[in-house]
């Protein structure tokens, strides 16, 4: 029997862990129940902190934790799935493709940056949304201070007053300073289409976000959008023209497209539908977690957000209750109640929220310290010590907040 997992982030890591843990309680050996990971590299990128400075340390090594727990590694990109023949195609770094077979399958490909068809917008445009995006931005960055002292290289715009647009805007005045010096002038400047900044942190949390815009001198242009970019600037929908040589999209994320390789429904953000247990229902052996499934998290109304902190407890669950079907045993419902949100707000601190109504619980500096612990230790992938390994995936304790 063989389980496969597309997907090497948090979901697809938890997956392979969860997945371990049941067949290894289960004194079943590898050669009965192999479970195969399929991802371009054998490494965790740590979405969470692409917005730092240093991208490219932003990574976790997962070979050794692989094979601590006897979970085969498959290079390639996964390109395509078969679900009535039960294999996947993969597509390996030298060009070859070839088909793994499966019996049973977790999707858990992940998400990416929607990028909508703005002129301008795929030249002049960055963002944080991968590893490779991030380097390009900090090379840019730091390039700029190669260049001539004007107000557009002076000026980043981030477009996105999200989670994720916040983080890279309020970090960005330490990062130019750091880059320019201390007299260069900088402006930050974000961009949203909402009529107020991070419209979904709730009423109690944005006073302090927007106290911490203030402090850091982050102006905000609020309920317009963008109309185009080039090499100079940003034009606004609203006619402004904002002389930038940084533009950094944040506006929303999509689901990975390998799932519209399955013939099931999917929400507006390409995410598949899924049960109580993960599965896809329309399709047999097909499980889907982390961003690429929208699911249940209580029976109250709230569904999982395409979160690292969902996304892996998402994974566990998936790659348990596939691996349980493989050993005829019964599986167990995704449920996710607690949910806390930590804000980086860059030199003003955090924000630390509790529960879907965000009930603020920490601010500044209090926060920030557990912000730094969440980006260091956390969400890090266990050492490859099997035992260790393999408890810590317990679906039902992973993220237990």
């Amino acid at each position: 029997m063989r389980l496969v997992i597309i997907g090497a982030g948090f979901a697809g890591m938890y997956a392979a862990l969860s997945a371990a843990r049941l067949r290894d309680i289960q004194g079943v050996s590898p050669e009965q129940l192999e479970i195969a990971l399929v991802a371009p590299q054998p490494t965790l990128v740590v979405r969470p902190r692409l917005y730092e400075p240093h991208p490219e340390t932003l990574t976790a090594p997962l070979l050794e934790l692989f094979h601590a727990i006897d979970v085969v590694y498959v290079q390639g990109s996964a390109e395509a799935v078969d679900a009535s023949a039960r294999t996947v195609g993969i597509a390996a770094a030298d060009g070859v493709r070839k088909p793994l077979s499966y019996d049973r399958l977790v999707l858990a490909s992940g998400s990416r940056l929607f990028r909508p068809n703005i002129p301008g917008l795929a030249a002049h445009g960055f963002s944080v949304d991968s590893l490779d995006d991030a380097v390009a931005l900090d090379r840019h960055l730091h390039g700029l201070a190669g260049r001539p002292a004007t107000d557009g290289r002076n000026t980043v715009v981030v477009v996105g007053g999200g989670f994720t647009g916040i983080e890279a805007a309020t970090e960005m005045p330490a990062r130019l300073r750091a880059i320019l010096g201390n007299d260069a002038g900088t402006r930050v400047i974000i961009v949203d289409r909402n009529n107020v900044i991070a419209p979904d942190m709730g009423l109690d949390s944005r006073p302090v976000i927007e106290d911490a815009l203030r402090q850091l001198g982050v102006e905000t242009r609020l309920g317009v959008g963008v109309a185009s970019l080039d090499e100079s600037g940003i034009t606004l929908s609203s006619g402004e023209l904002i002389g930038t040589e940084t533009v950094i999209w944040a506006a929303g994320i999509r689901a990975a497209p390998l799932t519209e390789q399955i013939s099931a429904e999917r929400d507006n953000s390409g995410r598949l539908l899924v049960d109580r247990e993960l599965r896809v229902p329309a399709v047999q052996g097909v499980f889907a977690t982390g961003d690429a499934a929208r699911a249940a998290c209580d029976d109250d109304g709230n569904y999982a957000l395409m979160s690292c902190q969902h996304a892996t407890r998402m994974g566990a669950f998936a790659g348990h209750n596939a691996a349980a079907e493989l050993l005829d045993l019964p599986t167990r419902p995704y449920h996710q109640k607690a949910y806390v949100t930590c804000l980086d707000l860059g030199e003003a601190g955090a924000l630390f929220t509790r529960g879907w109504e965000r009930k603020v619980e920490m601010v500044g500096e209090v926060a920030k310290k557990t912000k730094h612990e969440i980006n260091t230790v956390w969400i890090y992938p266990p050492k490859a010590e099997r035992a260790a390994a393999l408890a810590s995936a317990d679906p039902e304790r992973v993220t237990d907040l």
